[in-house]
């Protein structure tokens, strides 16, 4: 008998958490027994909205922000990733760019592909260097996905889009979601954060019937 697990899922392209989350995740359903179906639901969260689309150091601007150690604040993620089989290599991409127009395009492609759109987003922007708020980037990409050229400039040439994208994503922030990645389980329970894999295993054993959620 087939079983369903649907997930929302909260990333943002330019988190190099969601990059090792998302891995994990995808470790997860892998392990799964093949009666097992994964419906995972992207939904859009803007890391920074004040990104600028031109873009800006990143590094910079976290030294700026947060003070502190920023090698080693770095070399933790890089760290993650390695556990989870990534090779990160966060001088790639020295650059933080709005990813306003991503999530956007990741909005209206088909809602099998969104998720690997996302990914794939994500892939460009930290093991490519690409630049994911450039027209000409985000048109490749989409294409891959079923986003023709001219589907892509009528949806980025709408500023009702954009705005559609900054007013989800800021509802997640005001249900409580204030950092990424984020899954919701069926709509019964949440995972903040990119979770070893033991984690995730033992949210789908829960998800599935499998095991208790535990007492509060």
């Amino acid at each position: 008998m087939a079983r369903t697990v649907q997930i929302d899922l909260f990333t943002d392209m330019v988190c190099p958490w969601c990059l090792v989350g998302t891995a994990r995740l995808d470790q997860a359903i892998a392990a799964l027994d093949p009666d097992v179906t994964v419906e995972v639901r992207q939904h859009p969260f803007l890391l920074d909205p004040t990104t600028p689309k031109e873009g800006r150091n990143t590094r910079e601007h976290l030294a700026a922000k947060y003070g502190g150690d920023i090698d080693a604040m770095r070399q933790r993620v890089v760290d993650a990733a390695r556990d989870a089989g990534i090779d990160l290599d966060l001088a790639v991409q020295p650059m933080s760019y709005s990813t306003v127009d991503a999530h956007t395009l990741v909005r209206h492609a088909l809602p099998e592909g969104r998720y690997g759109l996302a990914k794939r987003l994500a892939t460009a922007y930290f093991h490519e260097g690409r630049n994911i708020a450039d027209r000409a980037v985000l048109k490749e990409i989409a294409g891959g996905f079923g986003l023709a050229p001219e589907r892509v400039d009528a949806v980025l040439d709408d500023p009702k889009e954009a705005e559609t994208t900054r007013a989800l994503a800021g509802s997640a922030s005001q249900q409580g979601i204030n950092g990424v990645p984020f899954f919701i389980f069926n709509n019964q329970f949440a995972l903040s954060g990119a979770q070893p894999a033991e984690v995730f295993a033992r949210a789908f054993r829960v998800a599935l019937g499998e095991e208790a959620l535990p007492a509060q």
